[in-house]
């Protein structure tokens, strides 16, 4: 099935095409490692997760690396403000290295509860020190980079068309983009949009994180990294890119500006980028105050894969409005999927006869997986997907067991879980309590010989103490609300 993925450089859905025959290479924007990750990150890892999937779905061998950022990020998300490692482990009281080594554990953990797939390598900036370096004297060597009294630069006036990923695409634009903030003298950058490559410890100061280069002690910038890591370990020419949208103006730009500079020719053949999570209208970030953490959601009944679930339900390039309301709402519709997939399993004998089969012609069967498929394949329109999903759960003229198979297979892209948590519900059901399998037994007896009244009455005690009851063909089935 042809697959179509919207192409922020060329502001199109393109007709993804691999570099090689059967093979992706994926890059993701990995995450700076000073604090928790708030699910407005996790929305960019979520996102990146269903696209590996879906790939990997389609028959294709996905090589995903994922960088992490352990130095070199700064307050301002350019060359301005303080390394958030080195600030994140002053406000601790801890070592940089026991401050990277906590935060990435934990955003790991977040990413396991989410079900977001590991990528194939973690790739720790701090860990590719010697590569950052051999690439900046490239630029140099190449003259696109300069010295200056705090740095290594790079020189945007040396690319005709910096920022075409940011849509700035003349020197008048970005102009006027920069004319809102302040800039450095002009022995520090040359131009507004140039860029650290490299920055020089500042004298007397002891950073926690510095290593000597050719140019002085100093540290990486933060564009550096993912530029250095994506080409060792996908080569100098790639197929996708993802990040978040706030990474379009400045990160990503700066990326294609060294790639394009040191090997003369485009790298990356697609960039993807997510939409925000707006908390009331607006981002969602640290800086605000106004983020949640897996955590938060946990302390209030929720869990990473009810969010997993409100992600699915928006298209990825746009933006999702998150409250608390919203994030019921999907938790509700997901325990309502497991609770109807538990029955399924519970109407599917081990053996099947040839007259539990099918009630459904092939045609019709294959329907549902092609038009899942096609969801899909049209930039992970993963709303459409889920409204396939639901009709086929609903469909009744086919058979417990086709839907429950096709579900879980659909899963496979989905991520939600749901063999292992009908699983677990099945189990929950043998753990029922005396009193409430006595009533179960009592109602069956009730409906046996016609006392219907009786047998409602019992249905009503059994429901109010907590528990589901549903009538199937294979006998009365009950779970905990």
């Amino acid at each position: 099935m042809e697959i179509q993925l919207y192409n922020t450089l060329t502001r199109k859905k393109e007709i993804f095409n691999p570099i090689e025959d059967g093979k992706v290479g994926m890059y993701t924007c990995g995450f700076t490692v000073y604090d928790y990750a708030h699910i407005g990150n996790l929305r960019s890892y979520i996102f990146a997760d269903i696209l590996k999937r879906a790939l990997t779905e389609a028959g294709y061998k996905v090589n995903h690396i994922e960088n992490i950022t352990d130095v070199g990020h700064l307050v301002g998300d350019g060359d301005e403000g303080e390394d958030k490692m080195e600030l994140g482990a002053r406000k601790e009281g801890k070592s940089v290295w026991d401050i990277a080594k906590h935060y990435t554990e934990a955003f790991q953990v977040d990413l396991k509860k989410a079900n977001v797939l590991e990528p194939d390598m973690w790739a720790p900036a701090t860990q590719f020190i010697p590569e950052q370096i051999g690439f900046i004297k490239i630029l140099l060597e190449k003259d696109f980079a300069y010295k200056s009294a705090d740095g290594i630069y790079f020189n945007t006036s040396k690319l005709t068309d910096y920022g075409k990923l940011a849509h700035k695409d003349n020197k008048v634009e970005w102009d006027a983009e920069f004319a809102r903030v302040p800039t450095k003298p002009i022995h520090i950058k040359r131009n507004p949009t140039d860029f650290a490559l490299w920055k020089f410890s500042p004298p007397g100061l002891k950073r926690l994180m510095e290593w000597e280069s050719p140019w002085g002690t100093g540290f990486p910038g933060w564009h550096i990294e993912c530029s250095a890591i994506s080409t060792k370990f996908l080569g100098e020419h790639f197929d996708i890119h993802t990040g978040g949208i706030d990474h379009i103006p400045v990160h990503h730009t700066n990326e294609i500006a060294q790639n394009e500079a040191r090997f003369s020719h485009p790298v990356v053949n697609t960039w993807m980028h997510n939409g925000f999570l707006l908390v009331d209208g607006t981002k969602m970030s640290k800086s605000l105050g106004n983020f949640y953490t897996i955590s938060d959601l946990e302390k209030r009944g929720f869990s990473a894969l009810d969010y997993r679930y409100i992600c699915l339900t928006t298209h990825y390039r746009q933006p999702i409005n998150f409250t608390w309301e919203s994030l019921e709402a999907a938790q509700n519709a997901l325990n309502k999927l497991v609770r109807t997939l538990t029955h399924l399993e519970s109407e599917t004998p081990s053996s099947p006869s040839p007259e539990f089969g099918p009630r459904v012609s092939p045609k019709l069967r294959h329907l549902y997986q092609d038009r899942f498929l096609s969801a899909l394949a049209d930039d992970l329109n993963t709303p459409q997907a889920l409204a396939v999903l639901w009709e086929l759960v609903k469909d009744n003229s086919i058979s417990p067991a086709y839907k429950l198979a096709t579900v879980l297979d659909f899963d496979k892209i989905l991520g939600l879980s749901l063999g292992d948590r009908v699983t677990k519900l099945l189990a929950s059901q043998n753990n029922i309590p005396a009193e409430i399998q006595s009533l179960i037994e009592e109602r069956e007896k009730a409906r046996k010989n016609g006392d219907f009244a009786i047998a409602d009455n019992i249905r009503a005690q059994i429901e109010s103490a907590g528990w589901f009851l549903e009538d199937t063909s294979s006998g009365a089935k009950i779970t905990k609300k």
